[in-house]
């Protein structure tokens, strides 16, 4: 047998050290069939993570029959990592790495680490620290197995771990509030840039100073980028540098926010594991990383999270902001009666209303669509809605529209990607849909995931390729524009009406489910 040894130093995953059972283990080994495992401490920061810890009862039992008084030698980082059935991944809060919102837990990191946790066939334990340094401390010092926080990789810090290979990439901007003076180079920036403590860029602005003297900074400590680029948008500071993906979420929820300039052309995000011998976990992610790259697994869940971002400019923010003041609280409550009825999350049917009409319930379009949710005739005559222009009706017709459409929908279409085709659907038609899935699975992509379906929609206007289809030419690149506008109205709106920490939270929004597949739904009807 292989014994296992538990090192001076080292505790349970709660962070708690029994000092008598390591008098007792010390110089003493514990018989297992699996090798050596090292149980590290959680440091730095309360664990924010609600994932199921391993059971250390086996463990625990182990100890008490061992007899022997040497440990074998370390055995490799997977083994131990699949001994422990644990994978503890530090992380940040943000938008772009990991955070709670209605649906649960989010996050392009989380998202990734999760399925990197099922893919080694054990459970994700989160670290959550303050700074991608932070990040990477706990991975230095053996606490985590693995940073995903959003790492820029940076020579500096490639002398500390060992990088995977890009799993995305960003452009760091200098960032500045609109309205104020804008300085187009370099040499113009007049004023230090305020960043985190311990950021990332600072290694850039290293070496953009060495070429332009006037180039300064200061590092504020207990910040980050996401709290700086507010500042900048509220005028407390002149100028931040952040990610491109970081300063379009942000810019969404902050117009005012303005990009002065481009500080490199493009920045490599990775993952960080220890640096040493031993590289079995590295060499587990790299080849998990690229199985996702090869079925294209990678670019569905990027789009997933940063898909959309860009789809809303500044001026249609603010316009949004005020309309969300001045006209959604008149409709909040039938949207959200709509979707108590079709449980669906009434922000969603608010995001499609306002997309459609800009909450105008007189809207109508040349060709005759009307109303809140701009029904057609025939599709409210379908719906049975006596008076389109009655925002009540309009909402509750086109709550019922969009959960038949979904219902109509394959089964096995996942979520939120069963939503992004429900609404591609409910603007240019679901036997367009289906034609798009059609032509997806043609081209070699997945007729279930938007990625695939959204690259095909264009295709519509293409004779070679309408032509083969049932219903069509189609305008797909209308389709595709309208989901992301929706997506992003979306995600405003969630953030909007977020509660307050004093407040009591709401409850979960309903589960959206399938309907059967027997709708009496006429695919053909449009509704623009």
């Amino acid at each position: 047998m292989v014994a296992v040894c538990l090192q001076p130093g080292a505790g349970w995953p709660n962070g708690k050290w029994d000092q008598s059972l390591h008098e007792r283990l010390h110089s003493k080994t514990v018989a297992t069939s699996a090798q050596s495992v090292y149980i590290a401490p959680a440091r730095g920061g309360p664990d924010h993570s609600a994932h199921r810890r391993p059971k250390l009862a086996l463990l625990a039992l182990l100890v008490w029959v061992t007899g022997l008084t040497t440990c074998s030698p370390t055995a490799p980082l997977i083994d131990q990592v699949r001994t422990l059935g644990v994978l503890r991944v530090a992380t940040t809060n943000g938008p772009t790495t990991y955070y709670t919102g209605a649906e649960g837990e989010l996050g392009f990191e989380f998202d990734l680490s999760s399925r990197f946790a099922e893919f080694l066939g054990v459970a994700l334990e989160l670290v959550v620290v303050d700074s991608g340094s932070a990040a990477i401390a706990e991975v230095t010092s053996g606490r985590a197995h693995l940073a995903a926080a959003a790492l820029t990789v940076t020579p500096d810090r490639d002398t500390k771990v060992r990088f995977t290979p890009r799993i995305r990439g960003v452009t760091p901007q200098l960032v500045y509030k609109r309205g104020k003076r804008r300085p187009r180079k370099l040499e113009k920036i007049t004023e230090p840039i305020i960043v985190p403590q311990h950021s990332g860029h600072i290694e850039l602005l290293g070496r953009l100073h060495r070429e332009h003297a006037n180039i300064a900074w200061i590092e504020r400590p207990d910040t980050d980028a996401e709290e700086l680029l507010v500042e900048v948008a509220q005028g407390t500071i002149r100028h931040t540098v952040a990610n491109s993906d970081l300063v379009s979420i942000t810019r969404r929820y902050y117009p005012d926010l303005g990009v002065a300039l481009p500080l490199a052309e493009s920045s490599d995000l990775s993952w960080a594991l220890a640096r040493g011998p031993d590289a079995s976990l590295f060499n587990q992610a790299v080849a998990f990383l690229q199985s996702l790259v090869e079925a294209d697994e990678l670019a569905r869940i990027h789009d997933r999270h940063f898909g959309h971002v860009d789809r809303i400019d500044s001026y249609s923010t603010t316009a949004f902001a005020e309309h969300v003041e001045q006209r959604l609280p008149k409709f909040r409550r039938a949207f959200q009666q709509a979707g108590e009825e079709q449980g669906l999350d009434w922000r969603l049917l608010a995001a499609v209303g306002y997309q459609e009409s800009h909450w105008n319930p007189k809207a109508k379009s040349p060709t005759g669509v009307r109303g809140l949710m701009m029904l057609t005739a025939d599709t409210a005559k379908y719906l049975k809605v006596a008076n389109r222009n009655d925002p009540a009706q309009s909402i509750e017709g086109g709550a019922r529209y969009l959960r038949e459409i979904m219902g109509r929908l394959p089964s096995d279409i996942p979520d939120p990607d069963l939503i992004w085709m429900t609404l591609a659907a409910y603007n240019m038609g679901l036997g367009h849909v289906f034609d798009a899935q059609k032509i997806t699975a043609e081209r070699g992509g997945d007729p279930r995931r938007w990625v695939d379906v959204r690259a095909s929609l264009p295709l519509l206007t293409q004779p070679r390729w309408h032509a083969k289809t049932k219903h069509g030419y189609a305008r797909g690149h209308e389709a595709v524009t309208y989901v992301g506008n929706v997506r992003s109205y979306y995600d405003v709106l969630l953030w909007m009406t977020a509660p307050t920490p004093v407040r009591e939270a709401p409850p979960p929004p309903p589960v959206i489910t399938n309907l059967p597949d027997t709708s009496p739904l006429d695919i053909n009807i449009p509704v623009l």
